[in-house]
């Protein structure tokens, strides 16, 4: 198996679950390939979980899962094990450390990694009612959109009306998992339809600078009105307390002092 096919399945996996967090124990981490080990580890693709609560029982060819159990010798270690109640010629079999120590791979992580590898800033919302995550807002050559990851049974990252599987973008070179950031520009490129949500009309960018001009005037009125009642104090002293007013619109004094005066 190469590198590349470890993360494939792993990505197949938390499509599966809804992107809802699926887990790798060590002894699975052992077949991997190293490289593909220590770059999911290093990238964060797969953190450090809670040591599985329950294990499959390899005693017969039942296969029955089962709670694990745990005692700490007095030597230090744990021993962990499990209590056959199906067949009467079995009490506990032990499970080895290697099968209860696991890690964890969900939407979250991936959507980080997306990010990450793109130089993106990640935005903080979840998913939507759709399935659907925000990564960031990626430029193209001819525009910009939200680049998104729908997460129905199968991770396909979105740019406007375009869809395509993110498996077709993964990399692996050098000893690290990227991205191909120039299929991403294109996909983005190639929307022939943006999402109204990210893509700022006109119209809108026009309201917010009047709305930015109508604070600046409004720090500037505050200005005027504070030296003719304090004409001794500084500029600095000015800011600090147009900053204390609902005027600055948590603004801080500095950004205020640049701008009162104009």
């Amino acid at each position: 198996m190469k590198a590349i096919d470890v993360l494939l399945e792993l990505l197949n996996r938390v499509g599966a679950c809804q992107g809802k967090a699926v887990f790798v124990n060590d002894e699975e981490l052992l077949q991997w390939p190293k490289a593909a080990t220590k770059a999911m580890k290093s990238q964060k693709l797969i953190v450090r979980a809670k040591p599985a609560s329950s294990a499959v029982c390899k005693e017969c060819e039942r296969n029955c899962v089962m709670p694990v159990h745990s005692l700490s010798a007095t030597t230090g270690k744990t021993s962990s094990f499990i209590v056959c109640d199906k067949r009467s010629d079995v009490n506990r079999v032990l499970i080895p450390a290697e099968r209860l120590s696991q890690w964890r791979c969900n939407a979250d992580l991936v959507c980080r990694f997306i990010s990450t590898s793109l130089d993106l800033r990640q935005s903080v919302k979840k998913a939507d009612d759709d399935g659907r995550w925000e990564i960031g807002v990626v430029s193209g050559d001819k525009r910009s959109q939200m680049l998104c990851l729908e997460v129905t049974h199968e991770l396909i990252l979105i740019a406007g009306n375009s869809k395509v599987p993110l498996a077709e973008f993964i990399e692996f070179h050098d000893g690290a998992y990227a991205l191909d950031d120039a299929q991403i520009r294109r996909l983005v490129d190639s929307a022939t339809t943006a999402d109204n949500r990210y893509t700022p009309s006109n119209a809108r960018i026009e309201v917010r600078k009047l709305d930015t001009q109508a604070k600046y005037k409004q720090w500037q009125d505050a200005y005027r009105k504070l030296k003719r009642e304090k004409p001794g104090m500084s500029d600095v002293w000015c800011s600090q307390q147009i900053a204390k007013m609902d005027i600055a619109q948590g603004s801080d004094a500095e950004t205020i002092r640049k701008h009162m005066k104009r």
